[in-house]
């Protein structure tokens, strides 16, 4: 590879709200340093019905949608990557590949992972090789498969002196402990919980013409029901140490209908902007309670990024919940975090192209570092 390479990365997260995509340029710095230059992102929501599907997949559903799904979701990923090489500039021959991540449709942790959109429609409709499936290989080399977030925090946003903590709220949340000066040796990640998939779930179920709290509006007029939080803080996921993982398999609708059930259980009269609350006061004490067991590390500052960066009530919500840790803004420091992920796999396309590895197996539990994903030819 040439010092300097231009990649695609798309992403479609466990909340189900849209694809991401970033176009990326990566050069190559000092003792095989990364760092990266984000040319253009672009956020393309679902519409109703393609949320409908995914939706039904991940609980599902027959054969013959799963095949359906899985092309169609490669054509919606395709367009995604389109659009941000137009908005970026950049001809379709100077991009090195599109890293995808595609959708999870079930992650088991220890044992296997499902993401679909199919790469092979991604190069046919854009004529550029395509990158996907990077979770299984960790899996396969006995790690959790997730997070991989943790190697872009660690080569592109750590601090040379202090330790970060950097906290994704997408549909689960994640944090990644990152080392002075990103030393991959020390840097630790795990699975906090959920993000903001379950808020957006409950939004959806009791508010059916809403995708989301907008600006927490809804969370703003409620009060969180503190009981219905210690009884699902009580589940075994968040006692469990790292490397741990989690998605949908457990965040799920049903999962979140029993905490509608619960609140209305535990108080008759509980608004719909009440059990809005006590969704997102779950988001935020599952994140505290994980730094209380988990973060012994000296972190000060914590860095959110993801759409539940944009919900003001969840903002602080944590930021009550972690103090005396400081709570800050990835974009006023970085870029849109939203774009995070995606320029996260496109840092793991590259990597892939420079056959280098993209796990950190301190956060997976993989017994090594492995090149991940699988290519496909333009």
């Amino acid at each position: 590879m040439s010092d300097s390479s231009v990649l695609v990365g798309l992403m479609s997260g466990t909340s189900l709200d849209g694809i991401t995509a970033a176009v990326v340029r990566f050069n190559r710095t000092e003792a095989d340093g990364v760092a990266a230059e984000l040319l253009a992102f672009t956020s393309r929501d679902y519409t109703p019905a393609q949320r409908d599907r995914l939706a039904r997949a991940l609980s599902g559903t027959t054969p013959s949608e799963y095949t359906r799904l899985n092309f169609d979701l490669g054509g919606w990923l395709a367009d995604a990557a389109i659009s941000a090489i137009a908005e970026a500039g950049v001809a379709r021959a100077d991009i090195a590949a599109i890293a995808s991540h595609g959708q999870s449709i079930w992650h088991e942790p220890g044992h296997s992972t499902w993401q679909t959109g199919e790469s092979a429609v991604i190069a046919e409709r854009t004529g550029i090789d395509v990158i996907s499936d990077f979770r299984v290989r960790d899996m396969a080399a006995g790690g959790q498969g997730a997070p991989l977030v943790p190697m872009a925090d660690g080569m592109l946003f750590s601090d040379p002196k202090t330790w970060r903590g950097l906290q994704n709220l997408g549909g689960i949340g994640n944090v990644s402990v990152v080392p002075p000066g990103g030393d991959l040796r020390s840097l630790r990640a795990f699975d906090t919980g959920p993000g903001c998939g379950v808020i957006d779930k409950v939004v959806r179920t009791l508010r059916p013409d809403l995708a989301y709290d907008l600006d927490g509006r809804l969370a703003s007029k409620g009060n969180a029901l503190t009981s219905v939080v210690d009884g699902l803080m009580s589940h075994e996921y968040f006692r469990t140490p790292p490397p741990k993982s989690t998605g949908p398999e457990l965040f799920s609708q049903a999962y979140t209908d029993a905490l509608i059930a619960a609140c209305r259980a535990e108080s008759p009269g509980c608004t719909d902007e009440d059990i809005v609350a006590t969704a997102v006061s779950l988001t935020a004490r599952s994140i505290a309670d994980s730094y209380a067991r988990f973060m012994p590390e000296p972190v000060e500052e914590v860095y959110l990024s993801g759409g539940g960066a944009k919900n003001p009530a969840l903002v602080r919500a944590i930021s009550d919940a972690i103090s005396p840790k400081t709570v800050r803004d990835f974009d006023r420091t970085f870029f849109d975090g939203e774009a995070k992920e995606a320029v996260a796999f496109a840092l793991l396309g590259y990597l892939h192209l420079a056959g280098r590895p993209g796990n950190v197996p301190s956060a997976t539990g993989a017994r090594g570092a492995r090149i991940l994903g699988k290519r496909t030819p333009a």
